[in-house]
């Protein structure tokens, strides 16, 4: 049998800033970003298990990524932990605010390559990650795939 690509959307809303952008992203702003997951495997053959012709169960990738992203990037503010935005930082946090101190600044193409390792260390091992879309807005989105970043 031959291998399958799946693929699940999730929407979640962040804000975040950029600092040290020379335009508007240096200000505190939000998105309401839309991830699609694709991962990639051979259906099971096995005619005895309850999960026969799934590549992974659709409510088991949703597990994995409202655990890992949703749930934590949702209506939180993402800061870069070495920038002076970690002083509002932590104004936010005594407010009771959700905010995530970032090793990257919280570009969407940072944030894709945080959860495609996310994302990748949680696949049961027959399944692997094939890309991650990651859309800001509309018209803009950042993407990753597998096949580009495997070394030769």
């Amino acid at each position: 049998m031959g291998k399958i690509r799946i693929t699940k959307q999730f929407n979640f809303e962040t804000g975040h800033a950029l600092y040290g952008y020379d335009g508007k992203c240096r200000n505190v702003h939000g998105h309401s970003y839309k991830l699609s997951v694709t991962v990639i495997g051979t259906p099971i053959s096995d005619t005895s298990n309850v999960k026969l012709g799934m590549v992974i169960d659709f409510g088991d990738l949703k597990k994995i990524v409202k655990e890992e992203i949703v749930d934590q990037f949702d209506h939180a503010t993402v800061f870069n932990k070495n920038t002076p935005h970690v002083e509002l930082a932590k104004e936010l946090i005594d407010r009771n605010h959700q905010v995530i101190l970032a090793d990257y600044q919280p570009t969407s193409e940072n944030m894709v390559i945080d959860f495609a390792v996310k994302i990748k260390a949680r696949l049961p091992e027959n399944i692997q990650l094939y890309s991650l879309k990651l859309q800001e807005t509309e018209t803009s989105y950042a993407e990753w795939y597998a096949v580009d970043n495997t070394p030769l």
